[in-house]
């Protein structure tokens, strides 16, 4: 007797017994509860207890009869069944489990790690149908080079912002300025990502005092600021590119004016 076929019947509701039981009957049929141990190995007493169990789900029928005799159910009209059982069940699961995980609250999950932190960013890149909304450097550009291109060309909206002059071939980059005295006054390089408008992560990717570290959601009050905030950069950016002059005559090199007016003494610690 195929143990594959004793181990599918399993996968699909039969306990051992009854599969042993079921193809048993299919090699030798009718028969009767003996003959049924006999052929199957399942212990006789076992053998006639499972015959009631799989006549009470319609996969054996009962002939009458001194002693009585069993027949299997075709192979393919209980397949059918089960079939049909089973694609009625993940459609109605299909409306209903998204119902109940809308009302959970998703947590924020904590990455530690430069490689647990790339590989979940590309993960998500890779996973990506809609759009992704990304800020990295120049240095951690190559690693995600390939996969921001094969999201393009499927379809994917891609919006980048790169730090340190930061160009990737096939893409547009959005340049954002003072990318190295923001990293000097961080201690490190960050990365912000935003997926389908699903799931969000940021966090830095190099460190020196700490390892990198992260964080990850699919809340959607979470995902949507860090989306936003990588907008409202590229917002900032192609204003700049076009306003260039006037910008810098009201608000000096790099608008230094304007960041001084919102940050205060925080602009020496970025060596502005």
């Amino acid at each position: 007797m195929s143990d594959s076929l004793i181990d599918k019947l399993k996968e699909l509701g039969f306990n051992t017994y009854e599969a042993k039981v079921y193809l048993a009957l299919l090699k030798q049929h009718p028969a009767t509860g003996y003959e049924v141990s006999k052929e199957s190995g399942v212990p006789q007493a076992r053998a006639y207890d499972t015959l009631k169990a799989l006549e009470s789900a319609n996969a054996v029928v009962a002939i009458g009869g001194k002693p009585v005799t069993y027949m299997p159910i075709r192979p393919e009209e209980l397949l059918d069944r089960w079939e049909k059982s089973f694609q009625g069940s993940i459609d109605y699961l299909r409306q209903a489990l998204p119902s109940i995980a809308e009302e959970t609250v998703e947590p924020v999950i904590n990455m530690r790690g430069q490689e647990s932190i790339f590989k979940y960013a590309l993960d998500m890149i890779n996973s990506a149908k809609r759009s992704i909304f990304m800020e990295f450097w120049k240095d951690d550009a190559a690693v995600l080079h390939a996969a921001l291109l094969a999201a393009k060309d499927r379809g994917v909206d891609v919006r980048l912002v790169g730090y340190d002059y930061c160009e990737l071939e096939g893409l547009e980059v959005y340049q954002h300025g003072l990318a190295c005295s923001i990293e000097q006054s961080l201690g490190g390089r960050w990365m912000i990502l935003s997926v389908d408008d699903k799931e969000g992560l940021v966090g830095t990717v190099s460190q020196a005092d700490r390892p990198p570290q992260a964080v990850v959601t699919r809340n959607p009050g979470i995902v949507l600021v860090i989306k936003e905030l990588i907008v409202h950069d590229i917002f900032l950016l192609d204003i700049e590119s076009n306003l260039q002059p006037e910008l810098e005559r009201l608000y000096g090199k790099d608008m230094l004016r304007l960041r001084r007016k919102i940050l205060g003494n925080v602009t020496a610690a970025l060596g502005v």
